[in-house]
Parts: structure tokens; C-alpha cells; sequence
């Protein structure tokens, strides 16, 4: 089995625009006896935004934890790429360029914005782990260099420069979503996904947050794969849209024609 240093990244001429990046393939997952994934099959194009969304409960969080290697499905597979992910850790995973946010906020409160976005890319550092300790030679250099790309890459393309040196923990909730955004982007992802990312926000704070997640996928060619409630959002921004319900796929599909359909509305949008 490949380590996670050994994972090469396919060039952008050798990925077959046949074949979705992410591929979910009769998944379930179970927890004693309750049911969350039933015979899940769903996949996400290759530079497209593809939205799950259903009721609370549905298994939305769970398929995230499965794709990205929390929970160890009991059957399926899953497939990003060419790579089996039930046969690679999580580490191994996020090397291949699978990057996530969490529904709820996971900063470090005590750390700079500039800290915590770095943070996301120490996975793919290649020091060890006695040079990083020491902050020596090769270690030191690389992680300069990883200062300014983050700098040149992620927070000027994020508009933080103003909060790069702040805390996170005195910085508004919108601020403090878009680090996590921003930690996500340095990995360099193939695929981000992102559990909620314009949750608990005000109007404006949503259509900016939408704003930045449309220009990573055009402006750096990602992927991405987003759970969220906020239907105006969700509708407005993907470009298929995936509905469960009970731990199972309800339908898939254009957004407009995900709207209009009579088991999503009765399931989960209700009548206008």
C-alpha cells in the first residue's frame, strides 16, 4: 500500500473528464442498529460544485466522515481518482489533495490567522519530524517558503491580509469561517469539502462566502463537495445537487430540477 508521501498527483492533461473525481458506490455504514448510510451511491464531477443536502439526521455528516475517512463503511466503495480510499488512512487521504472544513468551528483560538491556515498544509511538508522539532536546515527553509506561498496563494486570494497576524479568537464568526476556508485552500486540494460553510452567517457574509467558494473552483480548477441548509445558497451555487433522506438517496440531479421534485419537497422543501 502507497504511504501518504508516495501518492502522486495526476497532471490536469491526465484526468479523464469521463470519470467523476469522487465516486460513492453502494456505501453503508451502520452503528449498532441504527442505519445511517443505506446503499449510498453518489459521485462528484471534476470541477463542478456538487451539493449534498436532505433534513437534519439524513447522513450528510456521515457520508463526509466516510469519504473522508473518520467512519469505516461495512460495505461499497469508494473511489477518488484512481485510488481506493477504504484502503488508505486518513492522512493518506488528505494527501491526495482531499481538503474539509467542519460544520462546527475548529480553529485554534490561540493561534494567528496566518498560523492556522498553515496548519493545512504541514501535511504535505516534507521535513521530518526531529528537523521540524528543531526548526533547522531544510526545515526552516520550507517552511518560509511555505509563509509566502501561503501569503501569495491563499490569504491574498481570500481577502485576510488585514487579519493575517490577529488571533482567530477575537475575529467575527464570517472571519473566522473563511480561516477555515483559507486552511482548507493551502493543502492545494484536488476536492474541498465544505460541512456548512455559510452556516450561522447574515445575508451579506453568505453571498461573500458563496463568492470565494465559485472562484476556487474556477480561479484554481477544484472540486468541491458542500453540505448546507441554506436552499437560496445551495440552489444558486452548485452544479448538481444530491438529496438524502433516511440514509438514503432520494434524488440527484440540475438544481431546478432537484427543486421541482415531488419527493425532495415532500421530504425536505416543502411547498412555496
Amino acid at each position: 500500500m502507497a504511504q501518504a508521501g508516495d501518492v502522486a498527483f495526476a497532471s490536469q492533461s491526465q484526468r479523464s473528464s469521463q470519470q467523476p473525481l469522487l465516486s460513492v458506490e453502494n456505501v453503508h455504514l451502520s452503528f449498532g442498529g441504527v442505519t445511517a448510510l443505506n446503499d449510498v451511491s453518489v459521485s462528484a464531477e471534476e470541477g463542478k460544485i456538487t451539493a449534498i443536502i436532505g433534513p437534519n439526521g439524513a447522513g450528510k455528516t456521515t457520508l463526509f466522515n466516510a469519504i473522508s475517512g473518520f467512519y469505516q463503511p461495512q460495505a461499497g466503495r469508494l473511489r477518488f481518482g484512481d485510488h481506493d480510499l477504504l484502503n488508505l488512512k486518513m492522512h493518506q487521504r488528505s494527501s491526495l489533495g482531499i481538503a474539509r472544513t467542519f460544520q462546527n468551528i475548529a480553529l485554534f483560538s490561540g493561534m494567528t490567522v496566518l498560523e492556522n491556515i498553515k496548519l493545512g498544509a504541514h501535511s504535505r511538508q516534507r521535513s521530518n519530524t526531529v528537523a521540524c522539532g528543531i526548526f533547522v536546515g531544510g526545515a526552516r527553509a520550507e517552511e518560509d517558503a511555505l509563509t509566502r506561498r501561503v501569503d501569495e496563494e491563499v490569504i491574498a486570494f481570500l481577502d485576510l491580509l488585514e487579519v493575517r497576524d490577529s488571533p482567530t479568537a477575537g475575529l467575527n464568526y464570517g472571519t473566522q469561517k473563511r480561516v477555515e476556508l483559507a486552511r482548507a485552500l493551502a493543502l492545494k486540494p484536488r476536492m474541498m469539502m465544505l460541512d456548512e460553510p455559510v452556516a450561522g452567517m447574515n445575508p451579506v457574509e453568505k453571498v461573500q462566502m458563496a463568492g470565494y467558494i465559485r472562484r476556487c473552483m474556477t480561479e484554481r480548477q477544484m472540486t468541491v463537495l458542500l453540505i448546507d441548509h441554506d436552499m437560496e445558497t445551495v440552489l444558486g451555487l452548485s452544479d448538481h445537487v444530491i438529496v438524502l433522506n433516511f440514509g438514503r438517496v432520494i434524488a440527484a440531479g440540475p438544481p431546478e430540477e432537484v427543486r421541482r421534485n415531488p419527493d425532495v419537497i415532500n421530504a425536505y422543501l416543502g411547498e412555496e
